[in-house]
């Protein structure tokens, strides 16, 4: 099957305002992600959604193909689904979702979700479960959790919450597993998503997943390590940049 990513990026963001084109590595954000995304072997394209013009311009001028959307989606599956509808359906199978904010996601765990799906026949999408890393807190509600069943090898998400599930009372040392918000679609089923009505549960905690849920489809969950951070504020931005950056001022790869 041929895989193709796309990434939606918009410049609104009510607390990293213009996030896509912070470029203080000498190159915006959104760049360091389309790279990342091109290392993964399965995937045959990545492609930039965007409803902004100054986004438009900076993707086109490092060559990456980017495709001006709509600028009334709610969400970033349905500003897929507008790019996903005008590719050939031979050439787009699944639809890989990577967010801009993921300068250092890792290509391998792309694959890995794509493989999932792949192997996954009755799913129409997948998505990924991790324990947190050590500087994670478990309790910030910027941070997704999911409980999945894990029975006769077959993974599927159950739940998907900002706080902390399942919730351990008797104290047995049970740990969350966050969810990062990597998926992969199958090209129909996006396209059948963005017709399903939103859902009490995705309005109540604000994760488009659950409508997913609410409407009785399944999602197909790999467990992996994911130790990337998405990029929420402009702290997490200057360690990002200090992170890229050597001592001396020279990029570090």
């Amino acid at each position: 099957m041929l895989s193709v990513a796309v990434i939606p990026a918009r410049f609104g963001s009510s607390r990293f305002p213009g996030k896509p084109l912070a470029d203080r590595t000498g190159q915006p954000l959104i760049r360091h992600v389309v790279e990342r995304v091109k290392l993964a072997r399965l995937v045959s394209q990545v492609i930039v959604a965007t409803d902004d013009q100054r986004i438009y311009d900076a993707v086109a001028g490092f060559g990456c193909p980017v495709v001006m959307t709509r600028a009334d989606h709610t969400n970033g599956t349905s500003r897929i689904a507008e790019v996903v509808s005008t590719l050939d359906p031979k050439n787009a199978n699944l639809i890989v979702n990577v967010q801009a904010d993921e300068p250092q996601i890792d290509p391998g765990v792309i694959d890995e979700l794509v493989e999932g799906l792949e192997s996954d026949p009755e799913a129409p999408m997948a998505t990924l479960a991790s324990e947190f890393a050590v500087d994670e807190d478990p309790n910030d509600p910027n941070i997704v959790k999911l409980v999945v069943s894990d029975k006769e090898g077959c993974c599927r998400a159950l739940y998907f919450s900002r706080s902390i599930i399942p919730y351990d009372r008797d104290r047995r040392g049970i740990r969350p597993l966050k969810h990062p918000g990597v998926y992969v679609y199958r090209r129909e089923f996006l396209l059948e998503y963005v017709t399903l009505s939103p859902t009490p549960l995705e309005q109540i905690e604000q994760l488009e997943q659950l409508r997913v849920l609410e409407h009785g489809y399944p999602i197909a969950v790999i467990k992996t390590v994911v130790r990337h951070h998405g990029i929420d504020t402009p702290k997490q931005y200057e360690a990002f940049v200090q992170h890229y950056l050597d001592p001396t001022g020279h990029e570090s790869h």
